[in-house]
């Protein structure tokens, strides 16, 4: 199979592990103050950190910094972790459980670069193209879920199950407001594309569309 080449990974946060509170009525009175501000992670970790703070003897602009630096990462993991589910996959497939020495034609380098979303940005398709069990639908979802843990929001389906969708949209009056809304994604995910249905009522293009990644069938 060839995929298009493109530039840049990725990387993921891990997020905090929750701590037990004392029995501190201050503590108790933060951990309540942060369940009003929605600070997950603050919540979680000021205890923590408070006592590396104290034992490093940390200015107290560097506890703060510290506690904010936290909540930006987990807040970063979370919109990850629901941009992927978002998406819709069939099941979870990671670029690094891939069996590269297995698949000799697909270049571990040129699907590292895929991991960017930059290709998307561009608008530029890309279409995996290979024989049966060759690993396109693993790539594909692998290669969505970095770029939606990039930030940008996906939509996997199958191709014959997005003309069905639009047909009968069709029939229901309904193609215009299905249309838009899968227009609305920054990449759509078309698996099984060799197997799409010819002819169909529903193949119309879309107007506009956004850039598609395809595994033939």
């Amino acid at each position: 199979m060839t995929p298009t080449k493109t530039a840049g990974p990725t990387t993921q946060q891990v997020p905090p592990t929750r701590v037990p509170l004392p029995g501190d009525p201050e503590d108790a009175a933060i951990d309540e103050v942060c369940r009003d501000l929605r600070l997950p992670a603050f919540r979680e970790r000021f205890v923590e950190l408070a006592a590396t703070a104290r034992r490093e003897q940390s200015t107290y602009k560097q506890f703060l910094l510290d506690l904010l630096q936290v909540e930006v990462a987990d807040r970063d993991v979370r919109r990850q972790q629901r941009l992927v589910r978002s998406a819709k996959f069939p099941r979870p497939k990671r670029l690094e459980d891939f069996a590269f020495e297995k698949n000799p034609n697909v270049s571990p380098e040129v699907i590292a670069d895929l991991k960017s979303p930059s290709w998307v940005r561009e608008g530029r398709p890309l279409v995996l193209i290979g024989d049966s069990d060759t690993g396109k639908s693993h790539l594909l979802i692998g290669v969505a879920s970095a770029i939606a843990e990039a930030g940008l929001s996906v939509r996997y389906t199958t191709t014959s199950a997005l003309v069905n969708e639009l047909a009968e949209a069709d029939a229901g009056r309904r193609l215009s407001s299905v249309i838009a809304r899968y227009s609305k994604v920054d990449l759509l995910c078309l698996d099984e594309f060799g197997c799409a249905p010819r002819g169909a009522d529903g193949s119309r293009g879309m107007k506009g569309p956004p850039p598609v990644l395809a595994g033939t069938g």
